[in-house]
């Protein structure tokens, strides 16, 4: 996937440190956006039987604590892929 957008001059982070602000203190909470897209697309990626609602909350709570509206939750345990993403806008 990074490959691609590489190839099309898509503007990408992988591994994104995701710090909480709070009272002006910066913590480092270990949380890490898989991939980010343009700035404005939070894309997690999964490999795993079904996905779960945790799954789900873990990306809105990227989207909310980055101020980003779109994410892409992808699980890529599936026969076809589009069967696999889900969208979600906030």
């Amino acid at each position: 996937m990074c490959r691609e957008f590489a190839l099309n001059d898509i503007d990408y982070e992988r591994q994104k440190c995701l710090p909480i602000h709070y009272k002006g203190l910066e913590l480092d909470t270990g949380y890490r956006i898989d991939l980010l897209v343009e700035n404005q697309v939070i894309v997690e990626l999964k490999a795993c039987k079904s996905l779960e609602p945790i799954h789900e909350a873990q990306l809105l709570s990227y989207m909310r604590l980055s101020g980003t509206s779109i994410g892409l939750l992808i699980n890529f345990n599936v026969l076809k892929l589009v069967d696999g993403v889900k969208r979600f806008k906030i």
